[in-house]
């Protein structure tokens, strides 16, 4: 059975989509099935992948109109990766579910349908903590946090850490947070070592050891439809996201890898 990972921050611009389809893909390249669920109306995660979000089945034919996920689900050029789409039609879901009963539970009983397919089933959030994110939250086995190495960080933080409460209580008991990944982090600015500081100091083990630095050819490979290890698997992108897509895998024991050798030299530079 997939472990079902949420990509979640109401704060926009922090990595979602690029954590998404770069995780994603190098979990793929490492022989894990994955699939990415696009629950973002800006579907970013589709086009970024090489999809038009206009002539595709979607996510939203699943929770509005009960539709077969398996047949929406869309292999990608990409080994072992898939992806359940979306489009601007998911602005609208979150009216149309009020009415719905379960309303909570619409996307796990879409997830259910397919769950035992995939190794990782990854669902890239919109920046917001409406009812489509709920049902992330209530569907999730985990929840991934990115975090941008920039002033306003923790900005939201704690309020998106409050909704993960209320989600383990009321909804979803079994919820754990996967981990806060710093995304975006530039060794130029002393600014960035101290949010690395800052965060590590309050979220301790929580932070991945992880930490991806800014980089313009992961905006260049979603620029080209591609995952990043399958544009430039050289570049230091490219080796961040394969170390983090290492590190998730250690930390739910789907590899022998030792703590001290998870990480390579490049990320020694912090």
């Amino acid at each position: 059975m997939g472990k079902v990972i949420a990509i979640a921050n109401q704060k926009g611009g922090v990595g979602k989509t690029t954590t998404a389809i770069n995780l994603g893909g190098c979990l793929g390249v490492l022989e894990y099935k994955t699939l990415i669920i696009d629950a973002d109306p800006q579907a970013n995660s589709t086009s970024g992948l090489g999809l038009d979000p206009r002539k595709t089945g979607n996510i939203y034919d699943c929770l509005i109109n009960q539709n077969d996920p398996n047949e929406l689900i869309e292999s990608l050029d990409s080994p072992n990766l898939h992806i359940l789409p979306s489009n601007i039609d998911l602005v609208g879901a979150e009216l149309e579910m009020i009415s719905l009963p379960d309303r909570e539970k619409l996307l796990r009983k879409t997830i259910d349908q397919f769950k035992d397919d995939f190794d990782f089933i990854l669902i890239d959030c919109s920046p917001s903590l409406g009812l489509v994110t709920v049902n992330a939250l209530t569907s999730a086995d985990s929840v991934l946090i990115p975090v941008q190495c920039e002033f306003f960080a923790l900005e939201g933080l704690s309020k998106l850490l409050n909704t993960i409460k209320i989600v383990q209580k009321r909804m979803n008991t079994d919820l754990d947070i996967e981990g806060i990944l710093l995304t975006m982090y530039d060794t130029r600015l002393r600014l960035a070592n101290q949010v690395v500081d800052e965060v590590k100091t309050h979220f301790q083990e929580l932070v991945f050891d992880t930490v991806i630095h800014r980089n313009t050819t992961l905006s260049e490979a979603s620029s080209y439809g591609k995952t990043i290890v399958m544009h430039d698997a050289s570049c230091k992108g490219s080796i961040n996201y394969l170390n983090f897509a290492r590190e998730i895998l250690q930390k739910n024991n789907l590899t022998k890898i030792e703590n001290q050798d998870k990480i390579i030299s490049i990320d020694n530079e912090l």
